[in-house]
Order: C-alpha cells, then sequence, then structure tokens
C-alpha cells in the first residue's frame, strides 16, 4: 500500500473537507496522512484509509521543539513527508495574495520535499495584484508533477506549461445522499460574513437583506434553515447576527446547522432542501450536484467564474449588486434556477487523471516486487 501526503485548508470549511473526503474515497488502497487539528479524526472516522496526525498533539509540539532548538523548523511534517511516496495538495482558494505572501510561500517552499511527485489539485489562482505574484508562482509551478485547476480563468493564466491542466470543480462528482423529503417544505441559507472575505463594508447590508430574504420566503409557507460552513470564517457569527434581525413571531420557522464535523449530516440538510439560496461557493455546487434550484450570492469573481463556466444563465446577485435585490427576485429564481451538471460531474474526475495513472503503477509495482520474492 502505498503512502501519500495530503496538503489541504483545515480549519473546519466544509468545501475543504469535502475535497478531502472524495480524495481518499477514490482510493481506498492508498494510506494517507494529514496533519491537522485532531477533531478531524471525528470528521473522517468512516475513513480507514486516512491517518490524521493531530497538530495540539503534545508528543509532536515536542519533538518540533527540540528541533527548532537545532535550527530544524517543522521536524514532524518533513519527516512525514519523507516517508511518504507523494504529496497531494488539494484545495480551492488556496492562491489568493496576502500582505505577507512572500515569507508564506517562502515557508511552503521550506516544507516542499522536491524528491517527491506533487500534484495540485482543485485549486483557483488569485486574486493578485503584483506580477511578482504571479511569476514566481510560475517559477515552482514548473516544478509540480501535475495541475489541475477548477476553472477557466485560472487555467488560461499558466496554459503554456506542460504540467497544467483544466477540470470542473471536485465536488461536481460527490454522489448525492440518499434522502427523504422533509414534511415541512424549507430553503437552505449559506452565510458568510462579508469582512472575512475582504468586503468589510457590507456586513450590515449583508445581513439585512438576508433577512429579508428570509422573512419573504417565511411568508411563502417555507422554513429558513441557516447553514455555517465554517466558524473559524465568521459564518456563525454572521447567523447570530441574521438571526437576531428577525421578528420574534417568526423566529421558530427557522433552524440553524452549524457545520464542525458532522460532514454527512450537513450533506443530508441540503439534499432534502428545495432551494438554496448560496453565498458559499460550495453551497452552490452541492445545489447542483444534488439538482437543487440555487440562486447565487457570490462574494468573489470565483464564483462568476465557474458560473460562466457551467453555462449557467440564471439570475444572481454580487457584492456591487446586493444592494438593488429584492426577495421577490430570489423567491422567483424558485422555478428558474435549475441546471444539469452531468457534464462537468463526468469532467470534474479529471482532476484525478495523472494521479490514478501513479498511484495504480505505484500499487502495481509494489504487488509484482512482493509476488516476485513471495
Amino acid at each position: 500500500m502505498k503512502k501519500m501526503m495530503i496538503y489541504a485548508y483545515t480549519e473546519f470549511n466544509l468545501g475543504d473537507d469535502l475535497f478531502i473526503k472524495v480524495l481518499c474515497e477514490r482510493y481506498p488502497d492508498t494510506q494517507f496522512i494529514i496533519m491537522a487539528p485532531g477533531r478531524y479524526k471525528l470528521s473522517f472516522k468512516t475513513l480507514s484509509n486516512l491517518k490524521v496526525y493531530a497538530t495540539e498533539s503534545l508528543i509532536l509540539r515536542g519533538i518540533n521543539f527540540l528541533f527548532r532548538k537545532m535550527k530544524i523548523q517543522h521536524f514532524v511534517q518533513k519527516f512525514l513527508v519523507k516517508q511518504s511516496d507523494g504529496i497531494v495538495h488539494i484545495g480551492g482558494s488556496i492562491f489568493m495574495q496576502g500582505e505577507h505572501w512572500v515569507e508564506y510561500l517562502e515557508k511552503a517552499e521550506g516544507l516542499r520535499n522536491k524528491t517527491k511527485p506533487y500534484y495540485l489539485l482543485g485549486a483557483n489562482f488569485g486574486p493578485y495584484t503584483d506580477n511578482e505574484y504571479y511569476d514566481e508562482h510560475k517559477k515552482i509551478f514548473r516544478e509540480y508533477t501535475d495541475i489541475c485547476f477548477r476553472e477557466q480563468v485560472s487555467y488560461d493564466l499558466f496554459q503554456d506549461l506542460s504540467n497544467v491542466r483544466l477540470a470542473p470543480d471536485i465536488i461536481f462528482q460527490l454522489d448525492p445522499p440518499k434522502v427523504p423529503r422533509e414534511e415541512e417544505q424549507y430553503i437552505v441559507i449559506s452565510v458568510i460574513k462579508p469582512s472575512s472575505k475582504g468586503l468589510s463594508d457590507f456586513d450590515q447590508l449583508y445581513y439585512e437583506k438576508i433577512k429579508d430574504i428570509t422573512i419573504h420566503f417565511i411568508q411563502q409557507g417555507y422554513a429558513v434553515h441557516f447553514m455555517s460552513f465554517c466558524e473559524h470564517e465568521g459564518d456563525h457569527e454572521a447567523i447570530e447576527h441574521i438571526v437576531n434581525l428577525i421578528p420574534q413571531d417568526v423566529r421558530n420557522r427557522t433552524k440553524v446547522h452549524l457545520y464542525t464535523t458532522n460532514i454527512e449530516e450537513v450533506l443530508s440538510v441540503i439534499a432534502a432542501s428545495c432551494f438554496v439560496v448560496a453565498s458559499r461557493f460550495h453551497a452552490m455546487i452541492l445545489g447542483w450536484v444534488f439538482n437543487i434550484p440555487v440562486f447565487p450570492i457570490a462574494y468573489s469573481k470565483k464564483m462568476i467564474n465557474v458560473m460562466h463556466d457551467a453555462n449557467f444563465n440564471g439570475l444572481y446577485a454580487d457584492f456591487n449588486t446586493l444592494a438593488a435585490l429584492q426577495p421577490e427576485q430570489v423567491y422567483e429564481c424558485m422555478h428558474t434556477n435549475t441546471i444539469n451538471v452531468t457534464l462537468q460531474a463526468t469532467n470534474a474526475e479529471r482532476h484525478f487523471e495523472k494521479l490514478d495513472f501513479y498511484l495504480s503503477l505505484s500499487n502495481r509495482r509494489s504487488y509484482e516486487s512482493k509476488t516476485e520474492y513471495s
């Protein structure tokens, strides 16, 4: 059995955790390892081929501390990478230019073992403002084994590199859960805290608009289920603000779902809904995958880029048009904002083309080696 190290965003974000789930379930005969908070053992308790090394473990922290004294940084992670057969870096918005991007890039490169195959899957590139940011990443990308972006705009930036490919978002290939329809019809609203996305002047406007949408749907006879995808990024906090704006006499028609480690529960709630108002990127994708009408509220270009790639022609809002958005417009989209993503689901598997070949070849060689000397 081959062993692969996973690099991913491990802050209990539903979209990123689904990436890990899809990856590990695709390769049951490969052992995956990841350094992440210990609660991830609960998130992925059904994945027997995933080993979580808890970052808060006193033993691991102690080992790292001792090696730092010897001027060796991140010893445990480097050791785990050295013991692996390769690295899979899987994620979405992992190349957004930040204030300290030079230091971050230097640290990431310091951890990369250049003797190991390196697969970058599922990402988009940007937004960025400096050409130097793009140029430095392009130099590094040349050394990766395989890169598969999830949207056309990112692919176009690097299409002259022979190791760069394009496929729809990885979550398009997720199998929908089989759930019965609830007696009470409800919609799901996935929320964000706009200021956590760099939209610092929009928190109150956004909360008011979501409140108005909520009340309108309740008046039309629907319950409203609020969905937090990531506590770390302020989704829980945003829901609290919105709920406090809703009048007491209709608040009992709302329900709150806070994602932490309960992946299957959250997927079932979305799958049993009849409409999704998606501020989260992967709420939009999941609604499409589950064949549910979706009204996207795009907080970034990445959502709009993917809408274009998927030929989604329905109504949506972004933060330039949010002030003019009326609840009636959102309600009308329950009957028009549908899309067939069967083709995207098939094509999303292309993310794994090169990794399929490497792991099947590696596992075959391992098997042949064992049988030759048995």
